[in-house]
């Protein structure tokens, strides 16, 4: 049975000016142990899904459903019950300043009737499941940002969930420390075996983590599947854009240099693993005769399988270019135009 399970979801705010259709005619399905992302740019509306995978906003149409239970369907109070089993993590952590990181952890554990001695037990067994056992009484001023997000991921799995909803966890941390924070949440979700629905705007994130991923545009799933299928063959303009805007620092956005070299016709290739061990592009030119321009080249780790990338620039001649691509696919590697104005 899947973990979660959405069909038809709708979601329309109203405005002063008129209705906002934030999301449209949403079909998902998330099965129970994956670590699946949610990825889009700013605005795409997946903010808004992910608050209506537990009702936090209630869809204008379409059903919800954690395994097997429609939530629409659900008293007021069968879904405070229904939605203990789904926490969250966000952006920027919502810890409580005033107390100490142990008693953040045992906050919502003493709301929910547990008495005060054993939460703070065990807030102390999820401090060390995070890795930070010696800061039970340090306040959230004195950590550093992923120190703040550990904490928060200790909150979250204090009320046993099987569902961990991660809105941007990761978006406030730099990289190094975002490593850190993606392979904690990994190890959560082996060691536990607890469902991880990621929210980002980051390919890299998706990349790193995630087993499955839907690519969110204008409030659509436009494109859906294995991480590894859309890294190698992205089938949406809006997939393509996520792919080749995927720079590792932030803000940096490799595909505007090669807007600039303005060649007859670029396509961006994924090497396999057997693709890897070969001379591939030096045989080609030699076979053909012919040089082509490396835009772009680079490894990128896709749920733990290095995978090497290239951005070609091909010559003039389209039948050379032809007999170039159909070489490339001939060596089982993946061949994808380069669209100048993908932004």
């Amino acid at each position: 049975m899947a973990a979660i399970e959405v069909r038809n979801l709708s979601k329309t705010f109203l405005q002063k000016d008129g209705k906002v259709e934030a999301l449209k005619n949403i079909n998902l399905c998330i099965e129970a142990g994956d670590i699946f992302g949610i990825i889009g740019m700013s605005g795409a509306g997946k903010s808004t899904l992910v608050r209506c995978l537990n009702y936090l906003e209630r869809p204008t149409e379409g059903q919800v459903l954690i395994h097997g239970v429609e939530l629409g369907g659900l008293s007021e109070k069968e879904l405070r019950k229904e939605r203990s089993k789904i926490s969250m993590i966000f952006q920027h952590f919502n810890l409580l300043m005033q107390k100490n990181v142990l008693d953040n952890i045992a906050f919502p554990l003493i709301v929910n009737g547990t008495k005060k001695k054993e939460a703070r037990e065990q807030a102390r067994k999820l401090l060390e499941t995070v890795g930070l056992g010696e800061k039970e009484n340090s306040y959230p001023a004195q950590l550093s940002g992923g120190q703040k997000q550990r904490v928060a991921i200790a909150r979250a799995l204090a009320s046993n969930p099987d569902i961990l909803l991660c809105d941007e966890a990761t978006s406030a941390l730099d990289p190094q420390t975002t490593a850190s924070i993606l392979e904690l949440l990994q190890e959560i979700n082996e060691k536990l075996g607890i469902t991880i629905v990621i929210i980002t705007h980051q390919m890299a994130v998706v990349r790193e983590i995630c087993k499955n991923v839907a690519i969110v545009e204008d409030g659509e799933i436009v494109e859906e599947g294995a991480v590894e299928e859309i890294f190698a063959h992205p089938k949406t303009d809006a997939a393509k854009a996520l792919l080749y805007n995927d720079g590792s620092e932030e803000n940096v956005s490799p595909i505007k240099p090669v807007e600039l070299l303005h060649e007859t016709e670029k396509i961006r290739i994924v090497f396999s693993e057997n693709s890897a061990f070969e001379p591939v592009i030096a045989n080609m030119i030699l076979q053909l005769h012919t040089p082509v321009n490396i835009l772009k080249a680079d490894t990128k780790n896709v749920g733990g399988i290095a995978k090497g990338e290239m951005i070609l620039g091909l010559p003039e001649n389209k039948e050379i270019r032809n007999a170039m691509k159909q070489y490339l696919r001939d060596k089982g590697l993946a061949v994808e135009e380069v669209v100048n104005n993908v932004e």
